[in-house]
């Protein structure tokens, strides 16, 4: 029967800068060019076929075991909705660097133009943040795809990056991504992030990145094309005011991180600590303070520490969080199946 257990680091290097921090919470390698961890990761790297997804402690591949064992992993009402897609990327993001403007494409882009069945809509959660640290999320005014165009063809990094209206973020906040929205993060900004699972991106800068954006840049789909994908307008205000919650991960009451905006796509909880009780169902626990056990309905008990990373099977049942904080991710309810753009 599957069981719920401590994972591995699952770190690899990338195109950005960073990863030290990553390798102090989890254990991994740290730095310097490892500045993301794919956590209870089913998912690859674009254009690689093993890079990315997550080993269990016996030696075999998530992905694999999910497969082998699909209604104890997750459920008999998910894999109706779903079928065996965990639904859920999560990652630590650790950059060194301020990441580059880039955006990712949505569902129906995906589908249309890469014959997926995700885009890339994101959030984040800010684990640490610099006095001043800032994202940018959206452009500040509305934009004309030939004037992007034009500013990528001649890599004006400055002109991109004032482009996008910039919101302070300090640690505790979440934000929330809709795919298409032009975004770059500041370096010192310590994430966990959920997404949908794929590694979706479209670079508008890389002067200073290990990467060749003229190459690699387009999802292999050329500019003209992957700027379709595009948001070319502001976040309304209204809309802004959904996206960006303050104050997310701390204190003794549990709560979810996200509003509802994010629920079409997937859920994350942080976990107090304080005899917390969730319901049965697939999940990604991650540890950020204390020291603890979680003891589930169906399974044995788990010893948990700070910076440990638990993958939860269905069949363990209803988990109880004893004196362990930190965010549980995972997948939208059956119920949102085929919502979401």
């Amino acid at each position: 029967m599957a069981q719920p257990e401590k994972l591995p680091a699952n770190q690899f290097d990338h195109f950005y800068k960073g990863g030290n921090r990553i390798g102090a919470l989890r254990g991994g390698p740290g730095g310097p060019m490892r500045p993301e961890e794919w956590i209870g990761s089913t998912t690859t790297r674009f254009g690689e076929r093993s890079q990315g997804l997550s080993v269990l402690s016996d030696g075999r591949i998530l992905k694999d075991a999910i497969e082998q064992s699909p209604e104890e992993w997750l459920g008999s009402e998910h894999l109706a909705a779903y079928s065996t897609s965990i639904e859920v990327l999560v990652k630590l993001l650790d950059p060194d660097q301020r990441l580059p403007v880039h955006f990712h494409p949505n569902r129906r882009f995906a589908k249309d133009h890469l014959a997926l069945n995700h885009g890339k809509t994101e959030a984040w959660i800010i684990l640490e943040a610099p006095a001043g640290a800032t994202v940018g999320l959206g452009f500040e005014k509305v934009m004309k795809k030939s004037a992007i165009a034009d500013l990528v063809e001649k890599q004006d990094s400055a002109a991109l990056l004032a482009s996008l209206k910039s919101v302070e973020v300090k640690a505790g906040d979440s934000i929330f991504v809709p795919a298409g929205t032009p975004h770059a993060i500041d370096a010192g900004i310590f994430v966990l992030e959920l997404q949908e699972p794929t590694d979706l991106s479209a670079l508008l800068e890389w002067t200073d990145f290990a990467v060749d954006g003229t190459k690699d840049g387009h999802l292999d789909l050329g500019f003209d094309t992957v700027l379709d994908a595009l948001n070319f307008d502001p976040i309304p205000t209204s809309e802004l005011e959904k996206l960006v919650m303050r104050e997310r991960i701390s204190g003794e009451s549990d709560r979810s991180v996200f509003t509802d905006v994010a629920s079409p796509y997937f859920r994350a909880d942080y976990i107090s600590g304080s005899a917390s009780l969730t319901p049965a169902g697939f999940g990604i626990f991650l540890a950020l303070g204390g020291s603890g056990e979680i003891h589930f309905a169906n399974a044995p008990t788990l010893a948990v520490s700070k910076g440990d990373a638990i993958v939860i099977p269905f069949s363990a049942g209803a988990a109880t969080f004893r004196g362990i904080s930190g965010v549980l991710s995972r997948p939208p309810l059956a119920s949102y199946a085929g919502v979401g753009k």
